[in-house]
């Protein structure tokens, strides 16, 4: 018998051995995840309805620290739960609040509904709770100010459906708070300051788009580190507080389109201001001299309120600004005597609606950054420099009703200005004669371009078949005579023309009905516009040109023949006006196919025949008429038709119907409504103006009052 010393034997038994204890190590319960934990979890499964495919990763006879999603430390206790962006629906199960080791949960950007536990918010260890971009709803509970100090660093319930009181005593337990974001919800009470006292380290406070009301209260002074305090798009009243200019550590303050009053004297004291938002709100006064000291400012946003007087001579000491936006206030003097040429930064521009003098000041070109320049609706004078063409980076310009001249001159000179997409010129030039011939140019990048309410006389220019990124050409208000010209197909990306209210003779061009915008669902390219187009209402604005809808407006004009039968094409408009012409015959059939209409104006001209019954088959329809024709035969009184009043039948003596004064069998006929010219002229403006509608619950004007458009 072979001594146990054998050297073989004891090179195969160490390994051996070894293996054996790791195998052991493997086995020891403490080597998996708690079962408590574990089961927490699964109960958190369990209530998902939708888990995305998680249950086959977390899996009862499997290790919980290996699951998706899941970390654990060393001591294998679960500290992570990070599940952003998983499409899990369902509820949250308060028995996440068991995993006493949880430091960070995250389950933001999924649609989950319900209540959120309190057991998360007043949990023992978690740090950082992330839950939104959810559905969840209900409110926030209070925690009493005797509980235990909680831990929690970051509170992310933005974006959800949470309504109620927002919570005053739960921040006196929170030591810890640096974060809370509350955005985007309903809250309603007033605006919390004890953060700012129970926590030493709070920096961020975003409370934007909720209900809150009443003062911004004092006591934000004691948030001695506060970075960003953000609580836009509430109800807040009453004026700034003093003690709110103590927080010299704020560099991001947004308080928009609130009901706030008062001057911005003591702004000023915020020297470490980066973003200063103030927006939509009821300010007056001047801007005071002293805004020169915020010297890292890099964006001013003090549009829409009631600021008056000249623009101070030290905003130039702001020479980190990228963004003025000072639209729609009562700004007067003339520009001239602010020099911008030290503002090289400088990128956005925006002083729409304002009561400016003088003319364009020629520092402006000096601003070699500037990609969005807006001057519109001011009083400015004269005609455009030629040094416009140092801004190579200038993609948006609106100078819309600012008393410019020489239309053929600002064309000749913008055409160098190769980089601009967006051009808005309206309401200037008056009665001057439109450029016909080729020697306007460039422009190759064009993709807006409106010159409405000029009066301008002649015809639609052939340079402008050369725009071929053309998408919304704007000619309207104007005097133009001739044809619509039949190069106009080669605008291959043009979906919205309106050149209503001109003089234009000749019968509709067959090649509209190829245009191919109006022929498909394709869509314009979805880029941001530099700065919003406003149209009609400052409420309604567009933020890109794929927001626009596929229209055909040719109203207002002299156009004869009939309505082509090969409108039946055009799919894709939504918005078709070809009222108050001289267009004869029969309505085709195949208008009735255009089932994406939600305008249809066939008034005020020479039509006959009845109405096609397939004209209820248009199901978005919101705005109709056809009065004013010669249309005969009884109104369709069921389906789409049937909604819409008397006056969109009006004017047509042998139609009959319930909604107009001739009822069909009548042995009597009522008197039929005469409309005067004028009075003409008003309605159609009016259904223009009000022709709005809703896409992906969003409202969009259906025709762009163009006076407005800037």
């Amino acid at each position: 018998m072979q001594p146990l010393s054998h050297p073989h034997m004891n090179r195969f038994c160490i390994p051996f051995f070894g293996l054996a204890l790791v195998l052991l190590v493997l086995a020891s319960p403490t080597s998996s995840c708690m079962e408590q934990e574990k089961s927490s979890l699964l109960q958190f499964l369990h209530r998902l309805s939708r888990d995305s495919g998680l249950a086959a990763s977390w899996r009862r006879g499997t290790d919980c620290c290996r699951w998706e999603g899941i970390t654990c430390s060393p001591n294998r206790t679960v500290t992570d739960v990070s599940l952003a962006y998983r499409g899990l629906e369902g509820s949250i199960s308060p028995f996440l609040g068991n995993l006493t080791s949880l430091l960070r949960l995250n389950l933001s950007g999924n649609l989950l509904s319900g209540g959120l536990p309190p057991e998360l918010v007043q949990s023992s260890s978690i740090t950082v709770l992330d839950v939104s971009f959810n559905r969840l709803t209900g409110g926030l509970n209070e925690l009493p100010s005797s509980t235990p100090a909680r831990p929690l660093q970051i509170l992310n319930i933005s974006s959800n459906l949470f309504t109620g009181r927002f919570p005053s005593t739960t921040w006196e337990v929170m030591k810890s708070l640096v974060v809370l974001n509350a955005s985007t919800n309903s809250f309603t009470g007033q605006i919390p300051t004890m953060p700012c006292v129970s926590a030493p380290s709070f920096v961020v406070l975003e409370l934007s788009f909720n209900q809150f009301s009443g003062n911004i209260p004092q006591g934000l002074g004691n948030c001695s580190v506060l970075k960003l305090l953000a609580a836009g798009y509430n109800n807040l009243s009453g004026t700034l507080p003093e003690d709110l200019f103590n927080v010299t550590s704020l560099e991001h303050l947004s308080l928009p389109s609130n009901w706030l009053e008062g001057p911005l004297s003591g702004i000023s004291k915020l020297t470490n201001l980066v973003i200063l938002d103030l927006g939509r709100n009821e300010l007056s006064g001047n801007i005071p001299e002293s805004i020169g000291d915020l010297q890292r400012l890099e964006e001013l946003h003090l549009d829409h309120n009631n600021i008056s007087g000249e623009l101070p001579s030290s905003l130039i000491n702001c020479t980190n600004l990228i963004i003025i936006d000072l639209k729609n206030n009562n700004f007067s003097g003339e520009l001239t005597k602010l020099n911008f040429s030290s503002l090289a930064n400088l990128k956005k521009l925006d002083l729409l609606n304002n009561r400016f003098t003088g003319t364009i000041p020629e520092s402006i070109y000096s601003c070699s950054r500037l990609t969005a320049l807006r001057l519109s609706h001011n009083k400015f004078h004269g005609q455009l420099s030629e040094r416009i063409g140092n801004l190579k980076s200038l993609s948006f310009l609106s100078l819309v009703n600012i008393s410019l001249t020489n239309i053929t001159g600002t064309l000749q000179i913008l055409g160098k200005s190769r980089s601009i997409t967006t051009l808005l010129i309206g309401i200037n030039f008056m009665h001057e004669t439109m450029p016909e011939d080729d020697s306007i140019d460039g422009f190759d990048n064009l993709q807006v371009l409106s010159m409405n309410d000029c009066s301008l006389s002649g015809k639609i220019p052939h340079w402008l078949s050369n725009l071929t990124n053309l998408g919304l050409l704007v000619l309207c208000n104007n005097q133009l005579n001739g044809p619509i010209p039949v190069w106009i197909s080669s605008l291959k990306v043009l979906f919205y023309l309106d050149v209503s209210n001109n003089s234009l003779i000749g019968e509709i061009p067959t090649v509209l009905m190829e245009m191919p915008m109006w022929k498909s669902d394709k869509t314009a390219p979805k880029v941001f516009f530099e700065l919003p187009i406003y149209a009609f209402d400052p409420s309604l604005q567009y933020l890109m040109l794929s927001a626009y809808p596929k229209l055909l407006n040719l109203g207002i004009n002299n156009l004869t023949g009939l309505i082509p039968e090969k409108i039946g094409q055009l799919k894709a408009l939504t918005s078709l006006n070809l009222g108050s012409n001289k267009l004869a015959g029969e309505i085709p059939g195949p208008i009735c196919t255009l089932t994406d209409l939600q305008l249809l104006d066939l008034s005020n001209n020479h039509l006959t025949g009845t109405i096609p019954a397939a004209l209820n088959n248009l199901h978005f329809l919101s705005n109709f008429s056809i009065s004013n024709n010669d249309l005969e035969g009884p109104i369709p009184t069921m389906g789409q038709l049937s909604t819409f009043p008397g006056s969109s039948f009006e004017g047509n003596p042998k139609l009959c119907g319930p909604m107009i004064v001739n009822h069909c069998g009548s042995t009597e006929a009522g008197p039929v409504s005469i409309v005067s010219t004028k009075d003409i002229g008003i309605e159609v403006i009016f259904a223009i103006a009000f022709g709005a509608f809703f896409v992906v619950g969003v409202l969009y004007d259906q025709i762009v009052l163009t006076k407005h458009f800037g």
